[in-house]
């Protein structure tokens, strides 16, 4: 069983010693395939392509674009706002007396939102009229006896006096007798059910909360860069998340930043007659700049220069020049560039295999920018 392996050795070691150290004689006793070896061609390996050198023109395409009106906006992130939101709440201490009104209900300025108990605040105006009544009496008698010589001024001067107290002591008990009744100030919906049949209220505790959703705010903010180009009455409009488009005017644009984000706050004023846009919804904002002029190139024409700033490459004089520029927007169709002479001559193909000032050679194409 030893034998089968050192004999396969042994072959293979005699093939390698003729096919090495006697390859002449394998050659001469194969005659047709040697000459078919050395008849076949020489396959010699093709040169790599050159990249011009030196000061020759490099050959490049270029597009003759000429500045058009485009209009830009900003798009901001925001959210629905009601133009009124308030919390009316009570004056004075009492007991509800008035049956509850519930949330989404709608109410017209004027309507009775909560009305408390009176107590003994009738009974104080009716106190407070007789001691009108008394105090005129006085004072009128006083300022008779003053005329005649009878009493003294300053006897006249104190009924005066009591008069005017208490004509403002009814005053305030009819003003309190006014606050037990608290009605809705503006015409909206209940956000909240009113006060419940009952319950004490307390100067400042809530009668109900209104919403006037006659007209709704889109509230977006704006950065540093952009909010100085955001124009009061200029056109905006807004997608909400439920793919609704609304369209209004810029109403208010924000002077303080936000001291946490540094941005500032835009408010855009969108007419809701049927009350359907609601308080607190997601939306895109669009608001629409003054319109520039700008060139629509290929975004494969934008480069670099050598300290990252963004341009593209011009044929000046047969010469490559780069020109930078500033992206107004982008699109299907190229991307809006501003930043260029009226006419200018595009590099929008070998802008990266040429320098400032290298020779080119340019072919012009006539379609338009496309990606």
């Amino acid at each position: 069983m030893r034998l089968l392996p050192l004999l396969t050795a042994a072959l293979v070691c005699a093939a390698l010693y003729i096919v090495v150290m006697e390859r002449a004689w394998l050659v001469s006793i194969l005659p047709e395939r040697a000459e078919a070896a050395e008849a076949a061609p020489v396959e010699e390996p093709e040169a790599a392509p050159t990249v011009p050198q030196g000061t020759g023109a490099v050959a490049v395409v270029a597009l003759r674009s000429q500045e058009q009106d485009v209009e830009s906006g900003i798009v901001l992130r925001g959210r629905t706002e009601a133009a009124r939101r308030l919390d009316v709440k009570a004056e004075t201490t009492g007991q509800i007396v008035s049956q509850r009104l519930r949330k989404g209900q709608s109410v017209e300025e004027g309507d009775v939102l909560c009305r408390l108990d009176p107590a003994t605040r009738e009974a104080t105006v009716a106190q407070a009229r007789a001691a009108l009544l008394e105090a005129q009496a006085n004072e009128t008698a006083a300022a008779q006896l003053a005329e005649r010589g009878l009493a003294a001024e300053n006897t006249a001067i104190s009924r005066r006096a009591q008069l005017e107290a208490a004509t403002s002591a009814l005053e305030q008990a009819e003003r309190e007798v006014e606050r037990l009744t608290i009605t809705a100030p503006f015409s909206g919906i209940l956000e909240n059910d009113t006060a419940e049949l009952g319950q004490l209220m307390q100067p400042g505790t809530t009668c109900a909360t209104i919403l006037d959703l006659s007209e709704i705010r889109l509230v977006g903010f704006a950065s540093e860069r952009d909010i100085g180009r955001i124009r009061t009455g200029a056109m905006a409009g807004g997608r909400l998340i439920s793919g609704e488009e609304v369209v209004g005017e810029v109403a208010f644009v924000g002077r303080s930043a936000d001291p946490l984000t540094r941005t500032f706050r835009v408010e855009v004023s969108i007419p809701n007659p049927d009350g359907t846009l609601r308080d607190g919804s997601t939306a895109e904002i669009l608001i629409a700049l003054d319109g520039v002029r700008a060139h629509l190139l290929p975004q494969t024409a934008l480069t670099l220069d050598d300290a990252g700033t963004l341009g593209v490459r011009l044929v000046v004089e047969d010469a490559a020049r780069f020109a930078p520029v500033e992206v107004i927007r982008d699109g299907a169709d190229g991307v809006w560039v501003a930043g260029l002479p009226a006419e200018a001559d595009v590099i929008v193909v070998g802008q990266e295999f040429v320098s400032d000032g290298r020779a080119v050679t340019a072919t012009y194409r006539t379609e338009g920018a496309t990606q």
